[in-house]
């Protein structure tokens, strides 16, 4: 699996939820901060304003995306400037339930606010005009479409950010071919047993510069990066499986059960199968 999908994979918990709204001018909307969500508001049609508290007013026209990948409240609202009554705007909004225990540092670093303008992505729109068909008229099949369109537009909306030449943050690790080399193939096989020389040699340059390099743009080594990768996943098999402990442990890289639980309650607090149980909702 590409990083992208790994993380999204590993972060999403519970189901997303959607919908389609149509607004009346004058009209104004506050919705509330949802600690360890993303949330999104696209303009389906018409145009509104968007408020963030300690930001100015941000017009959005039809088919602008924002994206809130911080869970930050906000207020949607007709034009204030206008005394135009009875203007519709519609917008398609939803929630992401994301584990922030586990925050990849790839999600961390987007800004509260993203502004995807109605200009970008062809298969931004297609994903969205999916969406919006099936929640304005819902037919047999929706119940599971909308889930799944859902997550796609997660993933366009993102893939679209880091996609931009302008972007900060992880989207420079992931446009760098030397990084981006070493963490897919940290993704690919993370049971692997990597060294900084293995890695090096696989991003193509000499063990020193490709630390660098890595730390610079990552924010980290590249085996801390690797062993909170490992961490992450280890943790998600706990709650999402029933494999045994030392199972899991292979899988992450560990051939000693004793080694992993060492490094499992160094990351977390407590040993794996405690973890388990307080996940699952045993004591």
């Amino acid at each position: 699996m590409d990083l992208l999908s790994d993380v999204i994979a590993v972060m999403r918990t519970g189901e997303p939820r959607s919908a389609k709204i149509a607004w009346r001018a004058p009209w104004s909307h506050w919705f509330d901060p949802v600690a360890g969500a993303a949330g999104f508001q696209v303009i389906l049609h018409g145009s509104c304003w968007l408020t963030r508290p300690g930001h100015p007013p941000l017009e959005l026209r039809e088919g602008d995306v924002v994206f809130m990948a911080h869970g930050q409240g906000h207020t949607l609202s007709s034009d204030p400037a206008s005394h135009a009554t009875g203007a519709q705007t519609v917008t398609l909004c939803g929630a992401y339930e994301l584990d922030p225990s586990r925050a990849h540092p790839l999600l961390l670093t987007l800004p509260e606010t993203i502004h995807l303008p109605a200009r970008l992505g062809i298969d931004l729109r297609l994903a969205i005009e999916l969406l919006s068909a099936e929640l304005t008229e819902p037919r047999l099949g929706t119940q599971a479409l909308v889930p799944a369109l859902l997550e796609s537009l997660l993933v366009y909306i993102l893939r679209t950010w880091f996609s931009a030449e302008d972007s900060p943050g992880w989207a420079h690790a992931l446009r760098d071919p030397v990084v981006a080399s070493a963490l897919h193939a940290m993704h690919q096989n993370p049971a692997h047993p990597w060294t900084v020389a293995t890695l090096a040699a696989v991003a193509g340059l000499s063990r020193a510069p490709f630390a660098r390099r890595f730390a610079e743009k990552v924010g980290q080594p590249p085996l801390t990066y690797l062993t909170w990768w490992r961490m992450t996943i280890a943790a998600q098999m706990l709650r999402d499986t029933t494999d045994p402990i030392g199972v899991i442990a292979g899988k992450v890289g560990y051939a000693s059960e004793f080694a992993f639980a060492t490094a499992f309650k160094r990351q977390f607090g407590l040993p794996p199968g405690k973890y388990r149980r307080g996940q699952n909702g045993g004591g």
